[in-house]
């Protein structure tokens, strides 16, 4: 998310306060928040179809494919987005987007690890 962010402008820190870590955590832990139920919904096997037309309107559902989109067009790695679009929209189980994320090499997920914006990128 962060990486991201700061592809378009955005200042890393923004990401460590209330606008970034604040709204994830909200998001994925709150009682009333729609896209943490479409998530348990989806994790209890049933259709992303069957779920939205019980009436759950989740911007998550409608944004991942388009952040997806815009960080391939900017040239940004969003592992995470790249998984949620596979569950949401390709049929993978989340147990198996799960897996292949936990699978991936370790590295530096800093906002400045070498992306587009690092001085230490070559341009």
């Amino acid at each position: 998310m962060t990486r991201f962010g700061v592809a378009l402008g955005a200042r890393p820190e923004t990401f460590a306060g209330l606008p970034g870590l604040g709204d994830l955590v909200l998001t994925a832990t709150g009682e009333l928040s729609r896209n943490r139920r479409v998530g348990l919904e989806i994790g209890a096997g049933r259709k992303l179809a069957d779920i939205l037309a019980s009436g759950i309107t989740a911007e998550g559902v409608r944004c991942a494919r388009a952040a997806l989109d815009r960080a391939r067009a900017i040239n940004v790695e969003l592992p995470i987005t790249e998984a949620v679009c596979a569950v949401l929209f390709d049929g993978v189980a989340p147990m198996t987007a799960v897996s292949a994320l936990l699978a991936r090499d370790a590295r530096d997920e800093s906002a400045d690890a070498g992306g587009p914006l690092d001085p230490r990128h070559p341009s």
